[in-house]
């Protein structure tokens, strides 16, 4: 499950984040776009629901120094010994730029170099060198953690797949199709055995297929938009159906952008219907060989409306128990 849930204070997460287990939940993971940061949601998780594995999706590579995220990854992984895994990525120019006054640069080779910085200071090793886009002089963890976090790359096209699959511990995937994810794994040829393919996946719990319709349009069109998803969907062959979404965007036509995303895109990339329909659909991306299926939750009429007990009970239907 992605945390923090929408709608929901993250004091309120407490009770929530400890029955997830019983309800068939293994982890939670979180993200970092422009509500909390990746790690204060995790290190609350980490002492109210000590059995909950946790991991970033993602923190962007280029928000933070090196050293600055080789310390909040240790800290996580000292305060939850083997339950932390280390998702980074490039991120995009808005939440990099824009956002954070940082240059968006090079971004393959940025994140091939904080995967290999975090690989050896997250080892406990010294670090005094030149990497391509950046330079550490003397750098080494005060604190190594006992057990490193499992690194994740994230990678929406081959290059940054086949890194992923030669130097990190697993892949991280958004924003694709069950049918898509052979695309995904066919780059990841060579990983070991044990990588990890963790994918997030939006679900609208909700039998109200217009209103689930009507919130992944919005969705879709502020993330495919951005140029490295466009790319990435072009890549996966949704180019011509996609092309009039991205022609009315670019004119400024908003209303016209939404309404020119057909119905089967939707439904093939936002996951909803009854919470057991949205778990069995959940359950086909772990069949086509995600090995960590995160659900992001988008909020429902239903869940605003009926608050804590419905969304307990909607989570209790997406559960892996029920």
């Amino acid at each position: 499950m992605t945390i923090p849930l929408t709608g929901v204070p993250l004091p309120d997460h407490a009770a929530l984040l400890a029955a997830l287990p019983d309800l068939g939940f293994s982890d939670v993971w979180s993200s970092e776009v422009a509500g909390t940061d990746a790690f204060t949601p995790l290190a609350l998780a980490s002492a109210w629901s000590p059995r909950l594995r946790l991991g970033t999706a993602i923190v962007p590579v280029f928000t933070r120094g090196p050293g600055l995220l080789a310390m909040q990854a240790a800290t996580l992984a000292e305060a939850a010994p083997g339950r932390f895994a280390l998702g980074i990525g490039a991120s995009s120019p808005v939440v990099v730029g824009d956002w954070n006054a940082v240059e968006f640069d090079r971004p393959f080779e940025r994140s091939r170099d904080v995967l290999r910085f975090l690989r050896a200071s997250l080892a406990g090793e010294l670090v005094d060198g030149s990497f391509d886009t950046f330079t550490v002089r003397r750098f080494r963890l005060e604190r190594a953690p006992a057990v490193p976090p499992k690194l994740l790359l994230a990678g929406l096209r081959g290059r940054m797949l086949r890194l992923a699959a030669a130097e990190a511990d697993g892949a991280v995937l958004n924003w694709l199709s069950v049918d898509d994810v052979a695309t995904a794994r066919a780059e990841l040829t060579g990983a070991p055995a044990d990588f990890e393919i963790a994918a997030r996946i939006f679900v609208c719990p909700t039998d109200d297929a217009a209103e689930a319709r009507a919130t992944a349009r919005r969705l879709i069109a502020a993330y495919l938009t951005v140029p490295a998803y466009a790319a990435f969907h072009r890549w996966l062959g949704r180019g011509d159906v996609l092309k009039p979404m991205w022609d009315a965007w670019a004119a400024g036509d908003r209303k016209g952008a939404l309404a020119a995303i057909p119905d089967e895109v939707v439904d093939q990339l936002i996951v909803h219907g009854s919470p057991a329909a949205c778990r069995e659909h959940v359950a086909r991306y772990a069949a086509a060989g995600v090995t960590t299926p995160v659900i992001a939750l988008l909020p429902t009429r239903e869940l605003v409306a009926g608050g804590a007990p419905v969304l307990l009970e909607t989570l209790r239907g997406l559960g892996m128990r029920s």
